[in-house]
C-alpha cells in the first residue's frame, strides 16, 4: 500500500467509515512497527484522488482517548506506506473570543502542554534537534485555506493550538493561563503528532472544526449526559 497523501481523522471519524462517506475503499491494513501496531489504515478513491485514511480514536466508536493513541506507531506506519503529506483534523475548544463555534481554523502554530506521551523517534539515539519554526506545512496550510475559501465556509487562516494531556477537560484557571501565553484553541491530539511527522520528514497540517468554548470563556449551563456540556452551535448563538 503506497500513497503520498494521508488524512488522520479525529473525533467522530468512525461515523464516516461506518457510512462509507469517504469514497470507494480498496484495501485496509494494520502495520506492525517498532512502536507497536498502528491503527487500521484504509485506502480510498474519491473521484480521481486516492488517499489513505486513519481514524486515531477508533474504527467503530470513540474507544481510544487522546492520551492513549499510539502516535508513534501511526506516524511510522504512514511513513512506511510512502506518505509524504498528512492532513489531520481536530475538534478543539475556543480560548480566544475572536473565534466562534462552527468555524473552521487552519492553525499556524502549536504549544505542547502534554506530559506523559512518547513524543519522539530519537529516544536513545541522541540529537533530535529538529527546528519548529513552521511546525505546520505552509503548502498544505495554503491549500486548505484556498479550499475553505472556495467552498465559502467560515474560517480563519491562523491560530495557535495548545495541546493538553487529557483525557479530562481543562479548568478555568488553566484556560486563563493558556490565553496569557498566546493560545487561541485548546485540544488534545495534535501533539506529538505534529512533531513526529516532522521528524520523519513528512509535511503535516491541521484542519480544525471549532466545537465549543473552553471552560470559563463564556457562561454555559451544565448539560447532563453530554460529552461536551459547553458545546454551542452557531444556531444557538443567534
Amino acid at each position: 500500500m503506497k500513497e503520498s497523501l494521508a488524512v488522520i481523522g479525529g473525533s467522530g471519524a468512525y461515523h464516516l467509515l461506518a457510512k462509507s462517506e469517504l469514497g470507494e475503499e480498496k484495501e485496509c491494513v494494520t502495520l506492525d512497527t517498532p512502536f507497536g501496531k498502528s491503527a487500521p489504515i484504509h485506502r480510498f478513491y474519491s473521484g480521481s484522488q486516492s488517499f489513505l485514511f486513519l481514524s486515531r480514536h477508533g474504527e467503530k466508536d470513540y474507544s481510544i482517548a487522546a492520551p492513549f493513541v499510539n502516535y508513534r506507531a501511526n506516524i511510522y506506519a504512514l511513513k512506511e506506506c510512502g506518505v509524504e503529506r498528512i492532513i489531520s483534523w481536530s475538534g478543539p475548544g475556543i480560548i480566544s473570543s475572536a473565534f466562534r463555534p462552527g468555524d473552521f481554523v487552519v492553525p499556524h502554530d502549536i504549544i505542547d502542554e502534554t506530559r506523559k506521551r512518547e513524543s519522539t523517534f530519537y529516544k536513545d539515539k541522541g540529537l533530535g534537534f529538529i527546528r519548529q519554526n513552521t511546525p505546520f506545512c505552509p503548502q498544505i496550510h495554503e491549500a486548505l485555506c484556498e479550499t475553505l475559501h472556495s467552498a465559502d465556509l467560515a474560517h480563519r487562516t491562523d491560530g495557535v493550538y495548545i495541546c493538553t494531556e487529557g483525557p479530562r477537560l481543562e479548568s478555568s484557571a488553566e484556560i486563563r493561563k493558556f490565553r496569557i501565553i498566546g493560545a487561541d484553541l485548546v485540544g488534545m491530539t495534535l501533539a506529538p503528532e505534529t512533531f513526529l511527522a516532522r521528524e520523519l520528514e513528512m509535511c503535516y497540517a491541521a484542519l480544525c472544526y471549532l466545537t465549543n468554548y473552553a471552560e470559563g470563556v463564556v457562561e454555559r449551563e451544565f448539560r447532563e449526559g453530554e460529552l461536551f456540556e459547553g458545546m454551542q452551535t452557531r444556531e444557538e448563538q443567534f
